[in-house]
């Protein structure tokens, strides 16, 4: 993808996750149902999840006090 003079590389990242044996039969159940691999439906679960905390109030409000707290104690480290 070429953006604005810079050329942008998606890099996939590989993660394990462990999922009981009902987690994992329901999972690939739906996967089957959907017509598509296990991997694209943790891949839209995930992203479901993260636009629902996207307007999250609560979530939004605990993200930007941690985010305040980390901004603090990374200023403190550079001086």
């Amino acid at each position: 993808m070429f953006q604005g003079g810079y050329i942008l590389r998606c890099v996939a990242k590989t993660m394990t996750l462990r999922l009981s044996d009902e987690q994992a039969g329901d999972l690939e159940a739906m996967a089957r149902v959907d017509g598509v691999p296990v991997s694209e439906a943790v891949r839209v679960a995930i992203d479901e999840r993260i636009k629902a905390r996207r307007s999250d109030r609560e979530f939004q409000a605990r993200l930007r006090k941690l985010i305040a707290e980390n901004q603090r104690a990374l200023e403190r480290l550079a001086k």
